[in-house]
């Protein structure tokens, strides 16, 4: 019996949701918008999107004719493509896990380092990189031009411009598809009213999320990619969680204050896009246990840990339908795949 009771006293009880839980989630998270978030520069029009899921879909931007957008932001699996860091041009891998596509319009910049000021920028990147895409803007244009499908559908989506198949308009397109992926889930149905939409375990683990500080870097509309903070501000993680050589931010900025500095990884569907963190060493959701200790200095309870775990599962979203497209043929114009390298950005 004493035993019992003793167990009885020192089991772990998570403490009363409060009250006013959703008045404080929404001073600190955004539900999503009910409509295709605006962006800037770049009216989003249904001819865009036609051609950037498209262009989102299509190999033949790559030099190789292998990889598309979609080869390592696979909307099929949580919008990335669940390795630890992905295969490219001549299956080479690249130094980093792939973020993933979905809701990413919401992020302050694109990339780990924040690189790419928007989704434009960042659609360009991928296709110039030697161990991603390997191509050229020109061989790109060169491709699309040789095929009377994308001349129109670029014609449509861009008829005020003389020249409508340039490299900057294939960006602008793509970032008009990737906009309309915006994830709904239970969480945003819980910030807009609905208090039945999460479980208590859910809702325990949000307050545990903000209690213990989580919500610092992880907050906003896409409960994180809002800022870029140091990994590690307490205790350093092991050099397999972050590699010594991959200084984060440093590269963009050089300014020394940026070592180990990356944009906080955004949260929703995050269920999904195992493994986890810049080096995509983590294969489980208990990645929040070391989140604890490099960024709060806290050693979190195993029960602790399953409650926010439960947290991060209401984020999981519900997918936009989206039609594999059906893409342009092409002609004997067409650039034909070639295996070495075209583009020549690391």
């Amino acid at each position: 019996m004493m035993a019992a009771g003793l167990l009885a006293t020192t089991a772990f009880t998570a403490d009363p949701i409060p009250a006013d839980l959703r008045e404080m989630a929404l001073a600190t998270f955004k539900a999503l918008p009910s409509t295709t978030p605006a962006v800037v520069n770049n009216p989003i029009t249904p001819e865009k999107i036609v051609l950037g899921t498209a262009l989102f879909f299509d190999p033949r931007v790559s030099a190789s004719g292998v990889f598309s957008c979609n080869s390592c932001h696979n909307l099929a699996t949580g919008g990335d493509d669940n390795l630890e860091t992905s295969i490219g041009h001549g299956w080479q891998k690249g130094p980093r896990n792939a973020p993933t596509a979905l809701n990413a319009v919401f992020n302050i910049a694109q990339f780990w380092d924040g690189r790419a000021e928007d989704l434009k920028a960042q659609a360009q990147g991928p296709v110039q990189s030697s161990v991603e895409m390997a191509n050229t803007p020109g061989q790109v244009i060169a491709t699309l031009k040789s095929m009377p499908q994308y001349v129109e559908w670029f014609s449509a989506a861009f008829a005020g411009d003389t020249d409508p198949v340039t490299f900057g308009n294939f960006a602008k397109a793509i970032e008009a598809f990737e906009a309309t992926l915006v994830t709904p889930a239970p969480f945003d149905a819980f910030l807009n009213g609905d208090e039945a939409a999460m479980t208590s375990e859910q809702k325990q683990g949000l307050t545990l999320f903000m209690e213990k500080g989580c919500s610092s870097c992880h907050a906003g509309t896409n409960v994180g990619g809002e800022g870029y903070y140091r990994f590690g501000i307490v205790e350093k993680p092991s050099a397999d969680v972050l590699p010594e050589k991959d200084k984060g931010r440093f590269a963009v900025t050089n300014a020394s204050d940026d070592i180990y500095v990356f944009r906080a990884a955004r949260l929703r569907n995050v269920a999904l896009t195992a493994p986890y963190f810049h080096s995509g060493k983590v294969w489980d959701l208990k990645a929040v246990a070391i989140m604890g200790t490099a960024q709060l200095g806290e050693a979190l309870k195993e029960e602790e840990v399953d409650l926010i775990v439960a947290f991060h599962n209401s984020l999981t979203g519900k997918v936009p339908e989206i039609a594999y497209p059906v893409l342009p043929a092409e002609t004997a114009g067409t650039p034909q795949p070639v295996s070495q390298i075209l583009g020549n950005k690391g």
